[in-house]
């Protein structure tokens, strides 16, 4: 039995802090990341957001284009948001998401550990690919920064290195907006087939 998850990062958004939505750039990036699946040769499932406005956006749009049915689910939303701690400054924001990359199991002020949140996403994947049947395709609309917290931890550092020289050190600009990134799971532990994928945003640029 194999479930195929495809982690799509959400699109641009809006540079303020609190729960933002996505930017005019962002919705068309959505929207070409929705065309992508529906013309795509597999059949899409299940869509699964996080409660953000900015994934939210985006999922929508992929659920409008597949006519997929849409759930929110709380494990997907960002380690730590920017505006969750009230008169939190960019540049302090900055800092201590920094601090949560270099240290997995650090507790920020507000917000979860990297460690605490890629759990939160393997928690999910996992109850996911229990619940369907073979050979499903699930869209999992999250963040940069919780796509990565979940890879760092369920992959060696030799098998991310595959993707990208010293992957942990840079994984913070490794998640473009919208890209795609597809993991299979089956008997055997789950695989990367494909990282931060943006071929179907090729004709915006």
């Amino acid at each position: 039995m194999s479930t195929i998850f495809h982690l799509v990062r959400h699109g641009l958004k809006e540079r303020h802090s609190g729960d933002v939505s996505l930017t005019p750039e962002g919705i068309i990036q959505a929207e070409s990341t929705a065309r992508h699946f529906a013309q795509a040769a597999f059949p899409i499932t299940k869509i699964v957001t996080s409660p953000l406005q900015r994934a939210k956006q985006t999922a929508e749009r992929i659920a409008l284009y597949t006519r997929c049915p849409l759930t929110e689910d709380f494990r997907l939303r960002e380690r730590a948001n920017w505006g969750d701690c009230p008169d939190q400054t960019l540049e302090q924001f900055i800092a201590m998401w920094d601090q949560c990359t270099s240290d997995p199991d650090y507790i920020p002020p507000v917000g979860d550990s990297a460690k605490k949140a890629g759990e939160r996403l393997a928690s999910l994947l996992i109850e996911l690919h229990s619940e369907e049947l073979a050979n499903r395709n699930i869209i999992v609309v999250t963040h940069g920064g919780l796509i990565t917290d979940f890879l760092v931890q369920a992959f060696t550092e030799r098998e991310l290195n595959v993707w990208h020289p010293d992957f942990k050190s840079v994984q913070h600009r490794l998640i473009p907006e919208c890209s795609i990134t597809k993991l299979i799971y089956d008997k055997a532990p789950c695989r990367i087939e494909a990282f931060a994928s943006t071929e179907h945003l090729n004709s915006l640029r």
